[in-house]
């Protein structure tokens, strides 16, 4: 015999081609047992039918096409013989899907086989339908299987069960006419017949609100008889599972509770004796138990359960947290995450069995726990939760230190009431792990410590002390070396030492010390080493011992290979050399940073301008958090959807995470047009006008750019730089010549029959691109006005902030007025106008009233 004609036996091909050694071989065996299947197919061999489609299915699964056998599918599905209709439809289940327009053609086959006298056959046509039913012929054969609910054999009924489910999901419309069918299954005895009638209960609720009502009402009662059967039967070889009946069953039984009771009391009331029955009897030793207690502690929190049954769903959640089995674990974090937004006391009592969990060795869990103590957290377990969260940062995997560093920041800004202990926390933090806190954490920080003049002395001394110990740690050396530059001499001088401080004795030059060490340090990034830099130039005023060698180390860097700490040496030096006269009122303390910046900074820092602008601003009332606890509201919301300028205009934005920019306030743009200035440029010699940077076009880059968002680090070039001192200008005292502000005329923004608003302007000569704006409303109704609320939008170029308005409430007839200022920096100053549209909302007799227009006629010069 031909070893691949359509005689051949299905063993044997499979062995052929598992004997091949290459997947060349198997294709080649393949393709002649396909050629072979054909040419049985067009000579109409019915002797060897069943066997060749028997083929063809294994050939299927190998992912080869098959797909000329269709047919041959359809005649064995035709054929009189038990054998060749079950190759026929398992063939038919494999090769075909519901999308398969030959499908149509076996509906009428299945109908005649739906009414076989054979049970056997009558199964097979409802396995078949119950796997590949398409809409078309879920609405033809939903009669035949509404009938075959009704039999009396429980595998056709439970067969039956099936395909229902399958034809309500096709056909939702179709669903009220297998409602009392469904709810009779639930009296049946068969557990087989059960599960499936549970089943399909449950896909009725899901598919229609009508059929979950009429299930409530009809279903309840014989879902509690059917748990408590299942729950005290005897012992039954045939359900056992580890020593429990039917835990599938009870599984079933409990998600349908859950939909039954789901937002409705007195289902859920009904229920609770049963649901707090199979929560104490279940035992927790053995796997299939916990499957039931988990689906039993979901369908309490799910449904209108009392505070008693919650606690003890919670209860049991506690003891999965103390299993060996890492699944159970985290599906019990899961759930009590779940169950924090229901009863949050009750999980408060698992707190340290979650802390345990945070230790955990598994990574998942590890992460899992730590959302659920940040959920946890509130102004009475903040500290305790803090401190244990700190101890395990310090031996925590260095993969798991980002993720555990950002919750504990997260934490202290969000719960943080007193400074003390914010700036203590943070410290601790940077201590352990300095190299994995954002910038914007850090910067929050020193704008804190800038705002508590009684704890700037504590911070100084403390960072010092903690330097030595962290070196290594990025974000504290930032920090440290800022507060040096702000508060040395408070370190030096023991300048508001708190009770609680240790006596510590630092001279100038230990200052000095810590910032050579970390300017001359290897492992410092670029933007630390300038802080160094502008930190000794500023010590070097307050500490005159030090001027001479913060003289010797400024000049030692003035032919540095990186660009960037060169150009400030240079410029540094000028200052120390021949500017001695302005030099004390350049350096002097940084003014108390405003805390809108820590908000500012906190929301640039999780993302890139461009999908900034998906959650810019919160909902209108809310106030946001600061890091020392203390709320500030914030300002009236712009209306985005107003956008008055093209997705091509460009955004002249700081970098976010510019530190030098934002701790030495220095516009970084360039005062004619708004935009950044190029690579290389110096922003002290943009301040100061000291020289010009050296000629860019014969460097070539050294590194790309810092992390810090500093200037590209170029190489310097081998050339003499010609600097140009603007500040021989200035008169022996240093004070510059006064320069009059411009004066722009006032301009009517706004007029309607019951509305005037009235813009006047002002503008210094040093920031051209800012304009503080005096917005003044004046109400020409006989009406007040109550709730007024001012809203404005403007191009993506410009910067706007509006203040609070002096009043919400406008008198009427012109009798008083109400005054708000805006501040509005025009990026493309120069370049391009102003232009802003605006929004009005106030109340009038208890009645919302809202009038909008756009301004376009803004003096020129803004």
């Amino acid at each position: 015999m031909n070893p691949f004609s359509s005689g051949t036996r299905l063993r044997d091909m499979i062995r052929a081609i598992r004997a091949c050694k290459t997947a060349a071989e198997e294709r080649a065996v393949v393709r002649k047992e396909c050629a072979a299947i054909r040419s049985a197919i067009s000579e109409n061999d019915q002797g060897y039918r069943h066997r060749n489609i028997a083929k063809l299915m294994f050939i299927h699964m190998l992912g080869y096409p098959t797909h000329f056998g269709q047919m041959e599918c359809l005649k064995l599905i035709a054929s009189a013989g038990f054998p060749e209709k079950r190759i026929g439809y398992l063939g038919l289940m494999l090769l075909l899907d519901e999308r398969q327009e030959v499908l149509m053609l076996v509906t009428n086959s299945l109908k005649q086989d739906l009414n076989h006298s054979n049970q056997y056959i009558v199964g097979l046509a409802l396995c078949a339908l119950g796997n590949i039913c398409s809409a078309e012929m879920a609405r033809d054969l939903a009669p035949e299987v509404e009938r075959l609910l009704l039999s009396r054999d429980p595998n056709i009924k439970k067969k039956a069960a099936l395909c229902s489910i399958r034809i309500i999901r096709k056909v939702p419309d179709l669903a009220e006419n297998f409602l009392s069918l469904a709810a009779n299954l639930l009296k049946e005895k068969h557990h087989g017949v059960l599960i499936a009638g549970v089943q399909l209960c449950t896909d009725l609720c899901k598919v229609s609100a009508d059929a979950s009502n009429y299930l409530r009402k009809n279903c309840t009662e014989g879902l509690v008889r059917i748990l408590k059967d299942v729950s005290n039967s005897p012992y039954s070889h045939e359900y056992d599972i580890a020593g429990i009946t039917d835990p599938f069953l009870h599984i079933r039984v409990l998600r349908l509770m859950r939909m039954c009771g789901q937002g409705d009391s007195d289902t859920s009331e009904y229920i609770n004796d049963i649901l707090a029955q199979v929560a104490s009897k279940t035992e927790l030793n053995k796997n299939a138990g916990n499957a039931i207690l988990y689906e039993c502690v979901e369908t309490i929190m799910g449904i209108e359960a009392t505070s008693g049954l919650r606690v003890l769903a919670i209860n049991i959640l506690g003891r999965f947290l103390s299993n060996r089995d890492n699944n159970i674990r985290y599906v019990a974090l899961n759930m009590l995450m779940k169950a924090v937004a229901v009863d949050s006391q009750a999980v408060q009592r698992h707190r340290t069995t979650i802390l345990e969990c945070v230790k955990d060795s598994d990574a998942s869990i590890r992460k899992r726990a730590l959302e659920l103590v940040y959920l946890l957290v509130n102004d009475t377990n903040v500290k305790p939760l803090t401190k244990e969260l700190i101890d395990y940062l310090e031996v925590a995997d260095h993969d798991f230190k980002g993720d555990l560093t950002a919750k504990i920041c997260s934490i202290v800004e969000k719960f943080s009431k007193e400074k003390k202990w914010y700036i203590d926390q943070m410290f601790k933090v940077l201590s352990l792990a300095g190299n994995y806190v954002k910038d914007n954490v850090w910067h929050a920080l020193i704008v804190v410590i800038s705002n508590a003049p009684d704890l700037q002395g504590y911070s100084v001394r403390s960072l010092y002390k903690a330097f030595h110990t962290s070196p290594e740690q990025v974000s504290l050396v930032c920090v440290t070396m800022w507060c040096i530059g702000e508060y040395g001499e408070m370190l030096v001088n023991n300048i508001g030492v708190l009770e609680v401080e240790e006596p510590t004795t630092v001279t100038e030059s230990d200052a000095v010390d810590v910032l050579e060490a970390c300017l001359i340090s290897q492992s410092s990034d670029i933007a630390t080493r300038l802080m160094s830099l502008i930190a000794l130039l500023k010590l070097s005023s307050r500490f005159p011992p030090t001027s001479e060698r913060v003289k010797e180390i400024i000049t030692a860097h003035k032919g540095s290979f990186v660009l960037e700490l060169q150009q400030r040496a240079i410029e540094f030096n000028s200052i120390i050399q021949r500017h001695q006269n302005i030099k004390s009122s350049l350096v002097e303390r940084m003014p108390v940073l405003d805390e809108s910046t820590v908000i500012k900074r906190a929301g640039s820092s999780q993302a890139s301008i461009s999908t900034e602008k998906s959650s810019q601003q919160p909902p209108s009332g809310t106030s946001l958090k600061l890091p020392n606890g203390v709320a500030k509201p914030t300002a009236a919301p712009l209306v985005d959807l107003l956008d008055l300028s093209s997705d091509d205009t460009p955004v002249s934005v700081p970098t976010s995470n510019d530190f030098l920019h934002d701790l030495l306030g220095i516009d970084l743009t360039n005062s004619s047009s708004g935009i950044a200035p190029a690579s290389g440029t110096d922003i002290l010699m943009d301040l100061l006008s000291i020289g010009t940077p050296p000629d860019q076009s014969n460097t070539s880059p050294e590194i790309g750019s810092s992390d810090k968002g500093l200037s590209p680090i170029t190489k310097p070039v081998s050339s003499t730089v010609h600097v140009v001192d603007l500040l021989d200008g200035l008169t022996s005292n240093g004070v510059l010549p006064e320069v009059h502000s411009p004066v722009y005329p006032s301009i009517t923004a706004f007029q309607s029959s019951t509305l005037k608003i009235t813009f006047s302007f002002t503008k210094q000569p040093d920031t051209p691109q800012v304009t503080q704006i005096l917005a003044t409303f004046i109400n020409l109704s006989f009406d007040a006005y109550s709730d007024f609320v001012f809203q404005a939008a403007v191009p993506k170029f410009v910067n706007l902030h509006l203040d609070p308005a002096s009043s919400n409430h406008l008198p009427s007839n012109g009798n008083g007025v109400v005054t708000q200022t805006l501040t509005v920096t025009n990026g493309q100053h120069g370049q391009k106008a102003l232009a802003m549209r605006i929004r009005i909302v106030y109340k009038v007799n208890n009645q919302e009233k809202l009038e909008q227009g756009q301004i376009n006629n803004f003096p020129p010069g803004l």
